[in-house]
């Protein structure tokens, strides 16, 4: 993490000492906190003022914590603590963690998608993490507050930082992407997520490809052409570096031979047999992505393919858990886009077992559009590609599932507890159970205590 003197995180984010922080001006700051609940001692404190909150209420606190110094947004001329004077604090941690990027110089990896940022971040270091110190974005910090701390919590000899860069609305990965300076950028997947915000996909593509407004002249630019209202817009002719991957044809290298069972997903790529323990054709897509990046990294094929079979995910993506009954249940309850349920539907079905039972939640943040695409998951399985043995459906949105489905094996639940004992009374060793949703939703209730 961050360590710096007082005088140097003035300059650093650009502020004015008061007079007593001038007088300790070379004592050693070490990390930075914007929570009194989470401060150590060391800590600069940066305090926000909020919508309904004032972060500057709680110096006192930080100080008796043991802050070293505070950034302040008050007049710091007049206050019994050491303190940087700022014009607005989440600028201040924001220029704090673009200069100390500068001094720490690691490769800059910048990942963003509709889908799957999480697991292509997770890819990435276990492609990369044999060969490099890599620290990659903890959780979802991947926003104009939670990029800047997780900067900030580098290891000075840190030699790849791996930057998820979520967003909300048009401009939020260019903001991102100015900090950042990413050296290889990496677009997943172009959804339906946050469409209720941006009001089109052509939009939400516009959005994401907002990743390279700052990406570097020598740098690599890796995405899919399978995505056409991403490959519409990129221009093909820049400083940097282009490289694509997918199924279709049209990409630079295509991913070959997919199949699944119950220990992952099994694909060639570029001529190399990979096999990685995570389910879904997508995640194929997401590995070769982080294939990519690690070949311009220096991480040969075979060092890869090595790398990802003992690939480990964060939980609730695709996450398979064997229930003691021989259950397989596969966990894909983090988040959801209409991409990403279907995809999930998709992977339970092509599986072998006998009973398969789909748990299907809604999907959040959809607007106008959230008739129409809980129905397009519907419209999926009425295809009759696959044979459900039970599908339960929860949620406002996911009612919509329910009424478009065409099968007669299907229940729409009003209650967590209900669904438990619903999903419960199908256990047996020849059975696969999905729990997918969104966040908000916490489908993964389901297997609480069981």
């Amino acid at each position: 993490m961050i360590e710096a003197t007082i005088e140097q995180i003035a300059i650093f984010c650009g502020g004015v000492m008061n007079d007593r922080a001038e007088a300790v001006k070379n004592t050693m700051i070490k990390g930075v906190s914007i929570d009194t609940r989470t401060l150590e001692r060391g800590n600069v404190f940066v305090p926000f003022k909020g919508e309904h909150a004032d972060g500057h209420k709680f110096i006192e606190t930080a100080f008796s914590k043991g802050a070293g110094v505070t950034l302040s947004e008050h007049d710091a001329d007049n206050m019994d603590y050491p303190a940087i004077h700022v014009t607005d604090g989440l600028s201040a941690l924001q220029n704090l963690a673009q200069e100390y990027l500068k001094t720490v110089k690691p490769a800059v990896i910048a990942v963003t998608g509709s889908n799957g940022k999480t697991t292509t971040k997770d890819m990435l270091e276990c492609v990369l993490g044999t060969k490099y110190k890599v620290q990659k974005t903890p959780g979802n910090f991947n926003n104009e507050i939670g990029m800047p701390l997780t900067i900030l919590q580098l290891d000075k000899d840190t030699e790849i930082s791996i930057l998820e860069m979520g967003m909300d609305k048009v401009g939020d990965i260019n903001f991102l992407s100015r900090m950042a300076e990413p050296d290889i950028a990496v677009i997943t997947s172009v959804g339906e997520s946050h469409i209720e915000m941006l009001g089109s996909r052509e939009n939400i593509a516009k959005a994401k490809y907002e990743i390279v407004d700052y990406l570097k002249d020598n740098g690599t630019f890796i995405y899919s052409r399978d995505y056409p209202l991403l490959d519409e817009i990129v221009k093909k002719d820049t400083a940097y570096d282009i490289q694509t991957a997918g199924l279709l044809e049209a990409n630079q290298y295509t991913i070959g031979s997919v199949t699944e069972n119950e220990q992952g997903t099994h694909f060639t790529f570029k001529d190399v047999q990979f096999d990685i323990p995570q389910l879904g054709i997508h995640n194929a897509l997401n590995a070769s992505l982080a294939v990519l990046a690690g070949e311009k990294l220096g991480v040969s094929l075979k060092e890869a393919q090595e790398n990802l079979s003992g690939l480990k995910v964060t939980s609730m993506r695709m996450e398979r858990i064997m229930h003691e009954s021989g259950t397989l249940i596969v966990n894909d309850a983090y988040n959801a886009s209409k991409a990403s349920m279907i995809s999930a539907v998709d992977t339970v079905g092509r599986m072998a077992h006998k009973t398969k039972i789909l748990v299907l939640a809604d999907i959040l943040e959809l607007g106008d559009y959230k008739q129409e695409l809980h129905e397009d998951v519907a419209y999926f399985i009425n295809e009759g590609k696959y044979q459900f043995t039970k599908i339960y459906t929860f949620g406002d949105g996911a009612a919509y599932i329910h009424d478009a489905l065409t099968s007669e094996d299907k229940e729409h639940i009003s209650s967590i507890d209900e669904l438990r004992d619903k999903v419960q009374a199908h256990f047996n060793e020849d059975t696969v159970i999905l729990l997918k949703g969104s966040r908000g939703m916490a489908v993964e209730r389901v297997i609480d205590d069981i």
